[in-house]
């Protein structure tokens, strides 16, 4: 079987939150029972990738080059897509918002990967696509490529509902799809097109991050305007979940923490925390430590943390949260800060690594969360989550177990969800016995690996 995966972002060659992680850990999985090729966006300028690859792709009334570098992880190819489009600060935008030209950029990112395939002489069995700014290639697959690969099937994985791709609609023509799929069944909404509307419609198979947002999704409360579709589709929707690159995210050898332990020898784990304490400038301390990890935004949360804050450092425990997003969200985080209060903004691996070794809750107080992959980090690392009952944190948590789940939105449920984490804590032996519990999950990507080719063989 030949599966080709494309996306907008690949880790560890770009990577703005779960999606690249994903790409970046699925693929080698995969490829231990077929031929696989990755595909994505050059984000940034590279050192040491050979350009070897040259295609011709229609944009608008001209054709122009896209060239491509070459990688690889582990033993999957992948080719980089060079071109100056791509080459900015920002994946998708930057502070003034996103990039007012991101239609043209992943047309022509969707295009240039199909003439790869076809410069290739490779013809997938399945195309596996991710979120709206590939979700034209289940159009062209049915439209204008149908020739060029006649057997090919599409899958659709939404990572997250909420972005779309919905762009005017004089932007159809650059696309070269004709008029006649704007119309309310296919690529029209509210009077503009909506891309990630038309690859639900198109698709051969549409997958979500986990179970619990499959079914989610298909409701008026979760599905973001989109759940009639959905709904329509249901037969072809199936909830995989996601899992964790394990070799990575392994506290018995991590180089990012300042010292390694396992589920059989947990005492460096008072070691990490009394770095991470040091380097944060909170006191010293055996204090219980929440920490929160994650982009500052209502999605995550954070609202429901700012209005806790003062309420956990009262209860004698200490916060750390690093993340970035909104301004009115760092200015409000930045005025909490304090000696039990420890705010870092931007993404920093290192400080994550160091934040999941050290702290002895994860707070991820999500409105929703289609998956979620800082609390199965936590979970490997004996960071006891404390998680909302939404999306795939319902599927990854099992309350008293390996972790507490609360279900309500409020800060009341959240601080009661707290305050059983501080009993848990003050508990030695419930304490050590929720840890090996969480450490023991299987949150790696072998079975989750297993029902995408599953799911790829019934298709081709």
């Amino acid at each position: 079987m030949k599966i080709a995966v494309i996306a907008s972002e690949v880790a560890p060659f770009s990577k703005t939150g779960g999606l690249g992680d994903v790409v970046g850990a699925l693929p080698p999985h995969l490829a231990k029972g077929a031929e696989v090729v990755v595909i994505a966006p050059r984000h940034r300028p590279s050192n040491g990738l050979a350009s070897s690859v040259t295609a011709q792709v229609p944009i608008r009334d001209t054709t122009q080059t896209a060239t491509f570098e070459t990688a690889l992880i582990g033993t999957v190819p992948v080719y980089l897509v060079a071109h100056p489009c791509f080459d900015r600060d920002g994946v998708y935008g930057d502070a003034a918002g996103d990039y007012p030209d991101n239609c043209e950029r992943f047309v022509f990112f969707c295009r240039a990967a199909l003439e790869l395939l076809h410069a290739l002489k490779f013809e997938p069995d399945v195309i596996h696509v991710h979120d709206w700014q590939t979700a034209l290639i289940p159009i062209y697959l049915k439209t204008i490529y149908a020739e060029r690969f006649p057997r090919t099937k599409s899958v659709l994985t939404i990572h997250n509902l909420t972005y779309q791709g919905i762009f005017w609609h004089w932007d159809l023509p650059m696309t070269g799809l004709d008029w006649t799929l704007f119309n309310h069944a296919q690529l029209e909404f509210h009077g503009k097109i909506n891309l990630l509307k038309g690859g639900l419609v198109f698709a051969d198979a549409i997958t979500t991050v986990s179970p619990t947002y499959a079914r989610e999704i298909q409701t008026p409360g979760h599905g973001c305007q989109l759940d009639g579709v959905l709904a329509d589709r249901k037969n072809a929707i199936t909830g995989i979940l996601n899992g964790i690159d394990t070799n990575t995210w392994n506290p018995a050898t991590d180089p990012l923490l300042p010292a390694r332990y396992s589920a059989a020898a947990m005492t460096n784990k008072a070691t990490c925390k009394a770095q991470v304490q040091k380097k944060l400038g909170l006191k010293a301390s055996k204090a219980p430590l929440f920490c929160f990890i994650g982009r500052l935004i209502e999605q995550k949360g954070i609202d429901l943390i700012l209005r806790t804050l003062d309420a956990i450092r009262l209860r004698g425990a200490q916060m750390a949260i690093l993340g970035g997003g909104d301004g009115h969200y760092r200015k409000a985080l930045e005025k909490a800060a304090s000696g039990d209060v420890a705010v870092r903004f931007g993404f920093d691996e290192t400080l994550a690594h160091e934040l999941q070794g050290g702290s002895d809750f994860l707070l991820m107080p999500s409105l929703y969360e289609p998956c979620g992959l800082s609390q199965m980090y936590a979970l490997r690392y004996g960071t006891i989550p404390v998680v909302r009952n939404t999306g795939g944190l319902a599927d990854t948590v099992r309350h008293g177990q390996t972790g507490i789940v609360f279900t309500d939105y409020t800060a009341e449920a959240l601080l009661g969800g707290v305050d059983e984490a501080l009993a848990v804590y003050k508990n030695s032996k419930t304490l050590k016995a929720m840890r090996s519990a969480a450490m023991a999950e299987e949150v790696g990507w072998s079975l989750s690996a297993k029902k995408y080719v599953d799911l790829f063989r019934a298709l081709s």
